[in-house]
């Protein structure tokens, strides 16, 4: 899995969310909409997604 990379963009905005969801939006690097964030693929960042996979999309996957 080394090297491996996943780009992720902020779609929905966190005004009204439970506060861990904001703060998951943050621990991915993502704070506007139309942000993007290119981390690495790893079963913690994919959790991170999936918690709040409402609020952003996968772009791309390397």
């Amino acid at each position: 899995m080394a090297g491996k990379t996943i780009t992720i963009e902020q779609t929905g905005s966190p005004i009204g969310r439970p506060r861990q969801q904001r703060e998951t939006l943050v621990g991915l690097g993502l704070n506007k909409i139309g942000r993007r964030a290119s981390l690495e693929d790893t079963p913690a960042v994919r959790g991170m997604v999936a918690k709040v996979a409402h609020l952003v999309r996968v772009v791309e996957g390397k």
